[in-house]
């Protein structure tokens, strides 16, 4: 005769498995991005890979390399390659002491500022450019980490695209919520991604695009790298592109180019802070949009746990987050509903 009655082995059992994937979590704590990169591309590799297999009637495994290969050029690549190049130039500034002492000179001549202003301004400086450099993912120092989190989350994609009804249909049904919440959940997840991803992403890219080409045109030092930087700040709303403009055109202005720092000024103010507005619009119209508070929160979350895709991964996180717990409301109100109505029926 057994010791434990039906009830308590269930819950031993329940017990054993939350202590085990409790430690596999947090076995797997150094590869979450990897993890998380994966659900995102699958997220937006999805609609292609139906389109291949289903109307085209491509076979599985060739379009889910295919796809693969697409993503590592498009996407990956140049997210190196541009990191590459802020990373080059930031140790560039950092070891030219001139750079510093000449940028100190000339905004001291515009804002005046006693020595220890020019201390502090001088030690966050230095600062800035460390805290910058160790953001961006390094293809030297980190050569082992970057190949194996991307080899994981390859090997993971290209599973889940293959096997993709195996998958869905295993959510489904291990998903906590109940049938028409897993669809709902599904499709906010699929908005709540390419609002944050695809929709961020575009916003960035224009404004990281007009801030170089407007360096290009009026004549600024290094457009394209400015360009790149805004780029990856603008994942930030409304703060984004004028932590980069505003600088420069100040020391424009110190440099005597008046025509140039206030051209930069109205043409940043007026056009590349205001197209986010518009593709924000435009974005909302078709997937939904991200509310600035959670992208900034987000951000702030992010950036800690996974670097500089933290600008792309802490918002959605954030998002996934507020999305269960509405799903959750939505569920418990279901619950008392039917409640109310036994216990009128009773």
């Amino acid at each position: 005769m057994s010791l434990f009655t039906y009830k308590q082995r269930n819950n031993i059992t329940l017990l054993i498995i939350i202590v085990l994937g409790c430690l596999i979590a947090y076995s797997l704590q150094g590869i979450f991005s990897s993890i998380l990169g994966t659900l995102v591309l699958y997220t937006i590799l999805r609609p292609a890979f139906l389109y291949l297999v289903e109307e085209k009637k491509w076979n599985k495994r060739l379009s889910a390399l295919l796809l693969l290969f697409v993503s590592i050029l498009v996407i990956i690549l140049p997210f190196y390659a541009l990191s590459a190049m802020v990373i080059e130039k930031i140790a560039e500034l950092q070891s030219d002491h001139i750079y510093f002492k000449n940028l100190i000179f000339k905004v001291k001549h515009l804002v005046p500022m006693g020595s220890d202003f020019q201390n502090l301004v001088e030690e966050g400086l230095k600062k800035a450019g460390t805290w910058a450099t160790e953001l961006f993912p390094s293809l030297i120092s980190g050569a082992f980490n970057i190949v194996l989190g991307l080899l994981i989350m390859y090997f993971l994609l290209y599973f889940m695209l293959v096997e993709r009804e195996k998958f869905e249909r295993s959510l489904l049904k291990y998903a906590p919520f109940r049938e028409q919440n897993a669809y709902r959940f599904a499709e906010e997840l699929r908005n709540t991604t390419y609002a944050n991803v695809l929709g961020q992403g575009l916003i960035s890219v224009v404004q990281g695009g007009l801030v170089s080409l407007s360096f290009y045109v009026l004549g600024y030092s290094d457009p394209l790298f400015w360009g790149v930087m805004t780029t990856f700040i603008s994942f930030v709303p409304v703060l984004g592109p004028p932590v980069i403009f505003v600088p420069a055109a100040l020391l424009q202005m110190a440099n005597g180019n008046s025509f140039g720092a206030w051209a930069m000024l109205i043409f940043g103010f007026v056009v590349i802070i205001n197209i986010d507005n518009v593709l924000r619009f435009m974005i909302a119209k078709k997937v939904g949009n991200i509310h600035p508070i959670i992208t900034v929160i987000g951000v702030v979350i992010g950036i800690p746990l996974f670097g500089i895709l933290g600008l792309v991964f802490g918002p959605l996180l954030l998002s996934y987050f507020i999305l269960l717990i509405k799903i959750y409301e939505t569920s418990a109100m279901a619950s008392e509903r039917l409640e109310r109505i036994k216990t009128i029926s009773e």
